[in-house]
Order: C-alpha cells, then structure tokens, then sequence
C-alpha cells in the first residue's frame, strides 16, 4: 500500500535550511559585547588593592603608634613619605627608578632573544634536550645573586656584568615557559600542519608557535620576574660611580645610612615597579590572548 506522505520538495528545504543559516548570521552580526561601565570595572578591578593598601598602611602606623618596636627600626609611614618627597624635590626619583628599569627591559629583551631559540631547540631536538633540559632546569632554580660575584670578577663592576646576571636569571625560565608550551601542543595540531605543508620554520611560525603561545607567555612573564630580581640583587651587591644610582643601589646607600625609613621606599619602589610592568605589559597580552581562543572567564 503507497504512504500517502508526500515529501517536501527538495528545493523548499534547502530554501528553508538557508533561511536558518541567514538569520543565525543576522544575529550573530547584531550581537555587540556589552561595554563594562567604567565604574563597575574601578570597584572590580581597582578598590580591592586600594583598600588592601590602606588596610596594610593602618596596620603599619598602629604598629608604630604602640611602639611595637624601635623607631629606627619601624618608622612612621609618614617618615616614607618624606623621603619620597625629597627625592621628588631633587630631582633624583625619575632617574633612580628609570636607571633600573631601562637596564631591566634592555636585559629581558636580550634573554628573549637568547631564550626563545635555545627553548625552540631543546623542546624539538631531542639529543639537545637529554643534555640541556637538565641544566636549564638547574639553572632556573640556582638564586639569581649567586651569579653576582662571578659576572664581577669575569666582566668587572658595570653594566655588562649588569646583563650577564639577567640573562643567567632569566633565560632558563624562559626556555623552559616555551618548552613547556610546546610539550603541550597537541599532536593532531602538528600533523594537521604538515598535511597542509605547513613544515620546517613555517610549521614553527603558523602551528607550533600559535599552539605553545600561553606557555610561553608563562615563562616570559616569569623570565621578566627573573630579569627584575636579577638586576636588584646584581646593583645591591656592585657599585661604582660608572653605573649611576638605581633603584637597588638606592636600597643599599639607605642601610649605609642606617636609613629605615629610606630602606622602606627602596623596597616599595621596587615593588610598585615590577607589579606596574605586569599590570600594564603582561596582563593585556595574556587576557588578549586567552580572549581569542576563548579561554577568558566572562566576568559577572
């Protein structure tokens, strides 16, 4: 017995299917993010560290008002505050901070240069890394300042031996951040490259690198820690005239002088910097690119 089901015609379906496909696109291209108002994104973003400061700034005067201990040893925050002043008045905080921060850029530039194709051959060269992964490893975990007397005695006391104590402190991490990210590729990813004849530098440009690209921001973001520990400990420890004034050696003429008050701005700029150059360098990059592959937690 015939179905007396007439089926759809073969050109009103796809009629209807192309129908459907052009309104999804209709609505994706209507569909705008909605820009966070500028005064939810300071109360999310920026009233947690203010009140977490001024939390830090009560606790530290009341520790002083009950006189917890010596004076000399604690001072006042106010007491901080006019040595920033000071320096502020003559002239010198600008050049104290940009003397450190101009040597810690140019040295984490020279350890990426350096880092990344030492990490791009030890994580595919497999003879390079039964004999370099150990060392890097090693090296990423033996203190920065260790290195000081030696980069002294072999380059003598100024800014070379400034940029070999980075690059020892710093070029492992990096290595490493990109060997990591490369050791968590996919393989599938890989071999899609090459069937699509995307092998050699240009499999490494448009597919290894892309795929280890949070891995290695990783390490770039720890080989900058590296790089601005490195350099404190290297303008502590060596001084001379030649050099100039930094932010380290700032810190240690302030214990010559038996200055506290002096030794804590030294420490708070020298974190304000490094917490500044992740803020405004290596956050946006890394939201940037977790955004792109959809990795970002939407916030509330």
């Amino acid at each position: 017995m015939a179905s007396t089901d007439t089926p759809a015609p073969t050109g009103v379906a796809a009629a209807g299917d192309l129908t459907g496909v052009e309104a999804g696109l209709d609505a994706l291209e209507a569909f705008r993010p909605r820009r966070t108002p500028v005064g939810q994104v300071l109360r999310r973003k920026a009233l947690p560290p203010v009140l977490a400061v001024l939390l830090v700034l009560a606790v530290w005067q009341l520790d002083h008002g009950l006189h917890v201990t010596d004076d000399y040893k604690l001072p006042a925050p106010l007491d901080v505050w006019r040595c920033l002043t000071d320096l502020w008045y003559q002239g010198t905080l600008f050049s104290i901070i940009w003397t450190s921060v101009l040597r810690g850029i140019t040295g984490f530039l020279a350890a990426v240069a350096l880092g990344t194709p030492i990490g791009l051959l030890v994580a595919r060269v497999r003879p390079i890394r039964a004999a370099l992964g150990p060392v890097l490893s090693g090296l990423q975990s033996l203190p920065s300042v260790a290195w000081v007397p030696a980069a002294v005695i072999w380059l003598g006391i100024n800014n070379s031996a400034m940029y070999a104590v980075i690059l020892l402190g710093a070029v492992p991490s990096i290595a490493n951040g990109l060997i990591s990210g490369i050791d968590q590729v996919p393989p599938l990813h890989l071999r899609a490259g090459r069937t699509l004849g995307a092998t050699g530098l240009a499999g490494v440009r448009h597919v290894l690198f892309p795929a280890a690209l949070p891995g290695y921001l990783a390490g770039l973001k720890q080989g900058w820690a590296f790089s601005w520990r490195s350099l404190m400990a290297a303008e502590l420890i060596a001084g001379s005239p030649d050099l100039g004034v930094g932010l380290g050696r700032y810190l240690e003429n302030q214990r010559d002088f038996n200055n506290m008050a002096g030794v804590l701005l030294g420490i708070i700029l020298i974190l304000v910097v490094g917490v500044a150059i992740d803020l405004l360098v290596f956050s946006p990059v890394e939201r940037r690119v977790l955004r792109s592959r959809g990795l970002l937690r939407p916030t509330p």
